[in-house]
């Protein structure tokens, strides 16, 4: 099964748009698939419902960083790459949906820090599982045109 369609399944069983992205490419990063999914728990709903940044777009970049990333503190050269990769990959999230913000996704302004229940009326208003099955698929593609170094 393609990682799009594994992170929208996960999206539909209910995590949060970050964490279907961030679990469904745990066996890459080496996380267990629970850390996988508290670390990206802040960041549904573009991140905490506040409907900033898409869960989805936030979530190929965590994993982005723990794939690509850097913890050498001061390396500029470093940051200045990887800062790259992140322009590249929100770049084609954008190119494909239009936006990385959420409200401008949904085309609707923050809302109730509750969670909604996830209910058919649910996912016929929110384009969520294909945000994720986007997210996912472009990460997936920079993945297999740029393998992880052991």
């Amino acid at each position: 099964m393609d990682r799009g369609t594994q992170a929208a399944e996960l999206f539909l069983n209910g995590y949060n748009c970050a964490q279907a992205i961030a679990v469904a490419f745990s066996d890459i990063t080496g996380l267990e698939s629970d850390f996988s999914a508290r670390m990206a728990s802040s960041f549904g709903g573009g991140m905490g419902r506040m409907r900033e940044v898409c869960g989805a777009v936030s979530g190929m970049l965590m994993v982005a960083g723990l794939l690509y990333g850097y913890d050498t503190p001061g390396n500029d050269q470093q940051k200045k790459a990887h800062y790259a990769l992140v322009q590249e990959l929100a770049g084609k999230f954008r190119d494909q949906v239009g936006s990385i913000v959420c409200r401008e996704i949904l085309k609707n302004p923050p809302s109730d820090p509750a969670p909604s229940p996830r209910t058919a009326e649910y996912y016929a208003s929110r384009p969520c599982a294909r945000m994720v099955y986007t997210a996912a698929g472009i990460l997936e593609q920079y993945i297999a045109e740029h393998p992880v170094k052991s």
